[in-house]
């Protein structure tokens, strides 16, 4: 990088954004087909309910006949293979509108900005409002179901070193309270006794004033 050129912005930048592209699509090769569910859930990371449960009578020394052969079971299903046929061309179809929004619209959802306003303007936008329901087992649901147990452990070891805090200061503030009375009381006591332990003159004038009247010859 020149000297006085201004610093460049990893998330804004060129490098990321192709690494990106490039890549985006070919990370759905790690979802699977979930027949059980509908919709966009269908496909998700972990596997599906169906072959969890096969795989498990198989374990158990249960025969389990099937059209697709069992070294194929665990393979990319040819839905998905296909979905990612489809991430491949949209992204080439409008790379243009996700630069777009990577350079200058980063604030607004990538949902909102290219699926509502570019690649599904004037069609059926039912799939937009569908919400991932994650089953037990997903290894996303895991991930997820992780990730919000570390922010709760995190937000109460704040919490409790905050409180542990707190109370220590609190306990600093009334030893400094006490340690300062004790000094005034002391320098209270030493004024009262001259330093030395013993009355002072002024103290003894003060219990024992002369006496002003006149005496008579």
């Amino acid at each position: 990088m020149r000297r006085g050129s201004p610093p460049i912005i990893y998330v804004k930048s060129d490098i990321r954004f192709i690494e990106v592209v490039e890549n985006v699509c070919q990370r759905l090769m790690e979802y699977s087909l979930h027949k059980e569910r509908e919709g966009s859930n269908r496909f998700a990371k972990g596997m599906s309910e169906t072959f969890s449960t096969l795989h498990g009578l198989v374990n158990k020394g249960v025969k389990v006949v099937m059209d697709i052969p069992y070294e194929l079971w665990n393979e990319t299903s040819a839905e998905v293979a296909d979905l990612k046929k489809q991430c491949d061309v949209m992204v080439e179809q409008y790379e243009e509108v996700i630069e777009d929004w990577y350079k200058g619209h980063q604030e607004e959802d990538l949902t909102t900005y290219l699926c509502e306003k570019h690649v599904l303007k004037g069609q059926d936008r039912a799939c937009l409002q569908e919400t991932w329901s994650g089953k037990k087992g997903d290894v996303a649901a895991i991930a997820e179901e992780k990730k919000k147990k570390k922010g709760k452990k995190g937000k109460s070891k704040e919490g409790g070193s905050a409180g542990q805090e707190t109370q220590s200061k609190k306990k600093d503030k009334k030893t400094k309270k006490k340690k300062k009375a004790k000094k005034v009381e002391e320098a209270v006591s030493k004024g009262r006794r001259g330093g030395d332990g013993h009355t002072s003159e002024e103290d003894v004038h003060k219990k024992a004033p002369l006496h002003t009247g006149k005496t008579e010859l």
